[in-house]
């Protein structure tokens, strides 16, 4: 039978991108700058609900939104259009995610001195986005009504590292199967300290909780 090599690695592969990510994270903080990741699957409303939730809060802190996507400046250019806060697209060149040194880049590429609050609209993806730390000092993330209640269970990872699970577009409820309890239990089964606020950003309910709770991290 033929030789195989084996080498043990002992650090984590992520490591580099972790360190990285610390050190994002207290730069803004000595700079007063909070920075909230944001991620979803496509189609989620994420930027449509990201926007509603900036008029709410754009009077009380200086606000900037740096939006991620393989291509287009489309979603960047929605924010800026619907909310005029000042916005910046990020082309990852094709990748399905992005991690702490290209967010480092986009800051300092961006300017955050002048800001209170950055948002990082992370791609729509619901596996790659979760494996990489970005620096961010909370992580939220956008389940949809139409996507199902199920999607905790099949996309673990996502669920367990995000601060606060937003439900979208709650004013949909009686045309799909969603079971609201069921999707909360789902939820906390995998992370059991994570917050979670239906929203609709059609109806605005749910809206003010969510800008309650973004102030409260503040």
């Amino acid at each position: 039978m033929k030789k195989v090599k084996i080498i043990e690695v002992h650090e984590n592969v992520f490591n580099s991108n972790n360190v990285a990510a610390e050190e994002l994270r207290h730069e803004l903080k000595d700079k007063g700058v909070y920075m909230l990741n944001v991620m979803s699957s496509p189609g989620s409303g994420k930027t449509t609900a990201l926007s509603k939730l900036i008029n709410i809060l754009k009077d009380e802190y200086r606000i900037g939104v740096m939006d991620v996507d393989i291509e287009t400046s489309l979603d960047a250019q929605k924010v800026a259009d619907l909310t005029g806060v000042r916005a910046l697209q990020i082309h990852n060149g094709g990748l399905c995610h992005i991690d702490a040194e290209m967010t480092s880049k986009a800051i300092e590429e961006f300017g955050v001195d002048d800001l209170d609050i950055v948002f990082l609209e992370n791609i729509g993806n619901l596996v790659c986005p979760a494996e990489f730390d970005t620096g961010a000092h909370r992580n939220m993330m956008i389940l949809s009504v139409p996507e199902g209640d199920d999607k905790p269970l099949k996309y673990p990872l996502m669920f367990s590292v995000c601060d606060l699970v937003i439900i979208s577009k709650i004013d949909t409820m009686e045309f799909f199967d969603f079971d609201m309890d069921k999707a909360k239990s789902n939820i906390l089964r995998l992370n059991p300290k994570a917050s979670i606020i239906p929203v609709s950003a059609k109806t605005g309910e749910g809206m003010e909780e969510l800008a309650k709770w973004i102030r409260a991290q503040l």
